[in-house]
């Protein structure tokens, strides 16, 4: 489903006089349909900008990104915003809500700039996917700190995305709320949906299938989750 070949992505550093700062020195890496995988690395390692990469959040300085066979980096603006509308779902450690929005009402947000063809009882099957159908009329304020994240990943689902892009989702809540989300994601994988996940913390990659930790921008291990793991 998605093959990176050779990814480069080079910021201007801040000291200026031509120098860069590399968050991505050559990343290649292959994610088939269905799986799910974490990405793991410290605090700029490059694992969300490889993230953004992934979603066309971020465009790579060098390098190709094959989805589906395609180079979707060399599309053009309108067609990348067409890209992440119909093929990518995001979440967010910020849950990213309208505050004085119904959960509904945030979770139908991109079918606005959608051109499917019915979008009758769409959003309240995403919320009954993540198990919150009697919060429909619900704002965030009404809502935990796990709800909300529930509602974020419902409008990540709404689109019925191929892949679902995660960036430290469970980083703002506590440890039972981070459990479900995770299960949540558990689930939505066994279904079919293919998963990257980012995150500094080990025990949330164990839930992965397939773990790949980045040091300094590189590719430095990528193996089954529990393996990883168990050798760093």
């Amino acid at each position: 489903m998605i093959e990176l070949q050779g990814i480069v992505r080079h910021f201007a550093s801040p000291e200026g006089a031509g120098a860069v700062v590399k968050a991505l020195d050559g990343v290649s890496l292959r994610i088939d349909r269905g799986e799910f995988v974490a990405i793991l690395g410290t605090s700029g390692s490059g694992k969300s900008t490889l993230l953004n990469v992934l979603g066309l959040l971020d465009q790579p300085t060098d390098g190709r990104y094959l989805f589906d066979g395609e180079d979707v980096a060399k599309l053009g603006v309108a067609e990348q915003a067409r890209f992440r509308n119909k093929r990518v779902g995001f979440v967010f450690q910020s849950f990213h809500l309208m505050p004085r929005t119904t959960a509904l009402e945030n979770v139908e947000l991109p079918l606005l700039y959608s051109d499917r063809d019915s979008l009758e009882g769409l959003g309240r099957r995403a919320l009954e996917t993540v198990g919150l159908s009697d919060r429909v009329s619900h704002t965030p304020s009404q809502l935990s700190g796990g709800q909300q994240q529930r509602v974020a990943i419902a409008r990540a689902l709404v689109n019925e995305p191929d892949l679902l892009l995660a960036d430290e989702p469970t980083g703002n809540l506590d440890a039972q709320s981070a459990a479900e989300i995770m299960d949540i994601f558990k689930r939505l994988n066994a279904a079919g949906r293919t998963i990257v996940l980012v995150t500094h913390d080990p025990a949330m990659a164990r839930h992965a299938q397939r773990a790949v930790r980045l040091e300094r921008g590189r590719v430095v291990a990528s193996d089954r989750a529990t393996t990883l793991l168990e050798v760093s």
